[in-house]
């Protein structure tokens, strides 16, 4: 006798593509700006399904390089179904490979992002001349890194050291609350938005010495803004000491900061203040009078 019932293969296909239906109705919806996924209400000109896909992206680090659906979706606190959908279209664009389907991985493609801001802004180009002269004269390694959000990002570097950590590559992004960059680069900041971004650091014991509270943290900006610089010691990884000051633009704006990063057995904390900071201050002087408002 007949039924009403699809037969199991069909009932398991239209289930799969109810799914993906309502999937593609909640991005469309998100998009309109008429929600985000928190079911708060969102800027109708902000595209929701773009900002996943770039969170989609930067779920990705140096510690995580090869990712699980799962993973980024537990990361992100998107929805496992939409990562997948995401890292399709990336696969598909040339951006991450997968070999297996469930295991991702960024490919070079993706630096392509970043160039297009490090050829748009001369603030890299500028800085690399100083920081090569800087390096040379002080026989370490050195950096420029500005703030973006509660990291700072590192557009320039120049090695004369020998001995020289991943983390500070060009491109990096670290906590800014416990690199001596991030400090003098808080330390700038109006009261205010200080606080603002304080809100949203997750605070982590990277060492023993990390800075990992915000009322630490307010007390050494304390110090960095009548000291003029700021030293993490070892803050951040064991084995490396820095020390960095502001840079300001023509107009006084602080725009950056640079950095010397030092070996803990070539510098004590107060070496580090007595060898590096007049020169790092002389080159932020020349840099920031070669930076337009």
């Amino acid at each position: 006798m007949p039924h009403d019932h699809p037969a199991p293969g069909l009932q398991a296909q239209l289930q799969v593509a109810a799914l993906a239906s309502v999937e593609v109705e909640a991005d469309a919806a998100l998009d309109a700006g008429h929600g985000d996924e928190t079911g708060q209400c969102a800027d109708r000109d902000f595209v929701a399904s773009l900002a996943r896909g770039l969170a989609v992206i930067q779920a990705f680090s140096n510690q995580q390089h090869t990712l699980t659906i799962a993973k980024i979706s537990q990361k992100t606190g998107i929805a496992r179904a939409a990562v997948r959908r995401y890292l399709h279209t990336l696969a598909s664009l040339g951006y991450v490979v997968t070999e297996d389907g469930c295991r991702f991985s960024l490919l070079p493609k993706v630096v392509t992002l970043g160039q297009a801001y490090l050829s748009a802004t001369p603030l890299p180009t500028i800085a690399q001349q100083h920081l090569d002269v800087l390096a040379e004269q002080v026989g370490e390694a050195c950096s420029l890194g500005v703030l973006d959000g509660g990291d700072i990002v590192y557009l320039a570097r120049a090695k004369s050291s020998s001995v020289m950590s991943p983390r500070f590559n060009v491109g990096g992004r670290l906590p800014a609350y416990c690199t001596s960059i991030g400090h003098v680069l808080l330390a700038s900041l109006p009261p205010d938005v200080l606080e603002s971004r304080l809100r949203e650091v997750r605070f982590v014991p990277y060492t023993q010495r990390t800075i990992a509270s915000p009322e630490q943290l307010r007390e050494h900006l304390d110090g960095v803004r009548e000291d003029g610089f700021s030293i993490a010691d070892q803050q951040l990884e064991t084995g490396f000491r820095t020390i960095a000051v502001a840079v300001r633009n023509r107009a006084g704006a602080v725009v950056a900061g640079i950095n010397v990063i030092v070996p803990v057995g070539r510098a004590s904390v107060a070496q580090m203040q007595a060898r590096y900071f007049e020169p790092l201050m002389q080159t932020a002087e020349k840099l920031g009078a070669a930076l337009a408002p």
